[in-house]
């Protein structure tokens, strides 16, 4: 992998450069197409890599949570939120958990309870959903915050999870989830990877939702390449 800006010498450290400010953070992981398509045939995998794999493990070593879409969870085919001995290892001797947990958004809580995301997760996941939905089976495999009437309201859902002491948010999508971060003004930063393929038309962006009034404006922190693949890190 080389690094192309900043200049540096030899393979870059990528727990350094992708290390976050301490305090609370919520950064964004995707990848899209050179077309600006957010999946191929209804999946992201198509547009990734062995490199992109690599950052992808180091950002959820990372985080205290991790954040996707129900929606995400079942296109995606999600497994429970594991880590390799040394990733774990790397955690505790730096004062985080073993394991980051999962946390699955879902307005109208339709999820199923032996989904391995829940059934095979080594710690508790937690659901975010709407007030006055019945948990049912689902509140003996995860814990259920409420946040919100008829929509998820984002910004007391991530409050709540801050309160649990999960500090760095990390969220992998999908594009709904991404444009109701951004309209809540909620995104610290987004690590876009942008693969070298033409998807063509038909292909959904990797956000989605109603227009903002204002778009934001981010600094770009590093740019990698790795075969073909370009790894963009743009923050607050």
């Amino acid at each position: 992998m080389q690094q192309l800006w900043p200049a540096s010498v030899g393979d870059p450290d990528l727990i350094e450069l992708y290390r976050t400010p301490p305090g609370p953070w919520l950064r964004l992981n995707f990848v899209t197409s050179l077309d600006g398509a957010g999946h191929v045939g209804g999946r992201s995998a198509p547009l990734s890599g062995p490199a992109d794999k690599r950052v992808f493990g180091v950002l959820r070593m990372l985080c205290d949570a991790l954040v996707v879409g129900a929606g995400t969870l079942r296109e995606e085919g999600y497994h429970a939120l594991r880590l390799d001995a040394a990733r774990r290892d790397w955690r505790v001797a730096h004062g985080l958990s073993e394991y980051p947990v999962l946390v699955v958004a879902s307005a109208r809580l339709d999820l199923d309870p032996a989904h391995r995301a829940f059934a095979d997760a080594p710690v508790r996941p937690i659901i975010v959903t709407c007030a006055g939905h019945d948990p049912g089976p689902l509140a003996d495999v995860a814990d259920i915050i409420a946040a919100g009437e008829g929509e998820v309201d984002l910004a007391a859902a991530v409050a709540q999870l801050r309160e649990r002491g999960h500090a760095h948010i990390l969220s992998e999508g999908g594009p709904r989830l991404f444009g109701s971060l951004t309209a809540a003004g909620l995104v610290d930063e987004l690590c876009l990877t942008v693969s070298p393929l033409l998807a063509g038309p038909g292909a959904t962006r990797i956000t989605a939702g109603a227009p903002v009034d204002t778009p934001e404006q981010f600094t770009l922190r590093h740019v990698l390449l790795d075969d073909g693949l370009l790894f963009l890190r743009h923050s607050r």
